[in-house]
């Protein structure tokens, strides 16, 4: 595929060489391998949906170019930042002028924390292949890492699933399933995202359940802080 006088694989070199000169800030969830396997999702689900390459490869390259901390009250501008960020430099690469502004958006909609609904296929490509890096086993890392990265707890010993009490991913990473991962299925665009994100949210329940059982082993009298066995993965609230 040839983008303005150049291939997409030459475009997607210069990508690469655009983050790992300006982006120094990576943290534990949004590190290079991240953005790889978006890409990865990407090219997937673009090929699945028919969307245009010229448009969701950029967007996917470039999605994290701005990286705020998860829980910095500048958060949910990540993406805007980001997107505004990646048109700049397209506009200084000679990127095609008429699919920047297509890119952008794809950027800033993706982010969950902004809450921009995707208003164009591209986007909605972008959106998932993000997300669905947050979902199975690659998702549970991620959260796990993370919340080693951030000092919290693995999970709250007194209701680890968060039965009788509003989760809160700031206490225990755990927490963070109900939160937002576990949601993130019915959340998905399109037909081939939510296909997988199905695939990738059963083995998330699989893992909650046995960690219930885990941690009933470890427990004295087997029952504390846990539910029973066919509600360990229950949605939140």
């Amino acid at each position: 595929m040839t983008i303005g006088n150049r291939s997409l694989q030459d475009w997607e070199n210069t990508f690469a060489d655009f983050l790992s000169s300006s982006v120094t800030n990576e943290d534990a969830a949004h590190d290079r391998a991240h953005i790889h396997r978006v890409v990865a999702n990407a090219r997937m689900l673009a090929t699945a949906e028919q969307a245009d390459l010229s448009i969701v490869i950029p967007a996917a390259w470039l999605h994290d170019c701005v990286i705020v901390p998860k829980h910095s009250p500048e958060r949910s501008r990540a993406s805007l930042l980001a997107a505004e960020a990646a048109s700049t430099f397209l506009r200084d690469a000679d990127y095609p002028a008429e699919k920047i502004a297509a890119i952008a958006h794809a950027i800033h909609a993706h982010s969950f924390s902004a809450a921009v609904p995707p208003q164009s296929l591209e986007a909605k490509v972008v959106q998932d292949a993000d997300r669905l890096d947050a979902l199975g086993a690659i998702g549970i890392a991620r959260t796990l890492m993370l919340g080693g990265a951030v000092g919290s707890r693995l999970y709250d010993p007194d209701d680890p699933f968060a039965r009788d009490r509003e989760p809160d991913d700031r206490r225990s990473a755990i927490d963070h399933f109900y939160t937002k991962l576990l949601r993130l299925q019915a959340m998905m665009q399109t037909n081939s995202g939510r296909a997988e994100a199905e695939r990738r949210t059963r083995f998330m329940h699989e893992f909650l359940e046995q960690l219930g059982h885990d941690i009933d082993a470890g427990v004295a009298g087997g029952t504390r802080g846990a539910r029973g066995s066919t509600d360990y993965a229950e949605f939140a609230r």
